[in-house]
């Protein structure tokens, strides 16, 4: 599985399996169970989405080491409203099974208590029960917020990014930063044309390739970490067979060029949750 290296040395796969939506049970948990046999490493998971037990369960079913696996979850806004973001962390920890998180994020920029929430994640992984911190959906100004208090700058920032939402000027200024871009909902979701977009499946059929296939690897290609989520097996596995092909630099710009600045989710800069 192809790594990228964090701004704190922390390794993180660049592909991963993200659960946001799967109810918690049985179907989340053989969801994460076949992506690790499938050969993934990375599970991406949030406080919010109600899965973290089944998550867990999934990663212990595998039957993988551990410390093979790196595994994401998230702080939440009433969380960090509510001023027990502690208390949080140590819930996702317990329902998730684990020692430790490999990567800790905020899960929305909750500015009112930014510094109080970083503050609670530099201690966490002072103390070593987190391998790297990071944000979410942070939008330049919020880390520019951030970067006046922060001791230990984030690893990662995870925004809303596919063909429709490139986010360039954002992934360029996050790279000036050394902080690493990753994706979340990079097909775009069930209201999204990205799948059935021509210009993606055309591109695709030169590399015998989907059009999900050829999105996850623009963004692998782009120096993107990337989270697709599925419950079907056979998507699951084909999800991952992204690394025979390599799209050309004019593919790569044509999908570019499909972005329109559309969001399929809030803005980080008014959301009422």
């Amino acid at each position: 599985m192809l790594k990228k290296k964090l701004n704190n040395q922390t390794e993180i796969p660049m592909l991963g399996l993200g659960v946001f939506r799967t109810p918690d049970g049985d179907e989340n948990a053989r969801a994460v169970s076949w992506a690790i046999e499938a050969g993934y490493r990375h599970v991406d998971t949030a406080s919010v989405y109600g899965n973290e037990k089944s998550t867990g369960r999934g990663i212990h079913e595998s039957g993988v080491n551990r410390n093979e696996l790196f595994i994401t979850t998230k702080l939440w806004n009433d969380d960090m409203r509510n001023h027990v973001q502690k208390e949080a962390f140590y819930r996702s920890l317990e329902k998730l099974g684990l020692d430790y998180i490999d990567l800790y994020l905020i899960h929305w920029p909750v500015m009112e208590t930014l510094e109080e929430s970083w503050g609670v994640l530099e201690e966490l992984y002072s103390e070593k029960l987190i391998r790297a911190i990071g944000v979410s959906n942070f939008h330049k100004n919020h880390l520019q917020e951030l970067f006046k208090f922060a001791k230990v700058m984030p690893a990662i920032n995870q925004i809303e990014r596919h063909p429709r939402l490139t986010q360039m000027p954002l992934i360029e200024y996050c790279r000036t930063k050394n902080i690493a871009v990753e994706a979340w909902s990079p097909l775009g979701g069930d209201s999204s044309d990205i799948l059935t977009n021509q210009t993606i499946i055309n591109i695709g059929k030169k590399y015998n390739k989907s059009a999900a296939q050829t999105v996850i690897r623009w963004d692998l290609q782009s120096d993107v970490v990337v989270i697709p989520k599925s419950v079907h097996k056979e998507r699951i596995k084909a999800n991952i067979d992204v690394f025979d092909f390599e799209l050309s630099d004019e593919d790569m710009k044509t999908i570019d060029r499909l972005n329109q600045n559309h969001r399929f989710s809030a803005d980080p800069d008014n959301f009422d949750f």
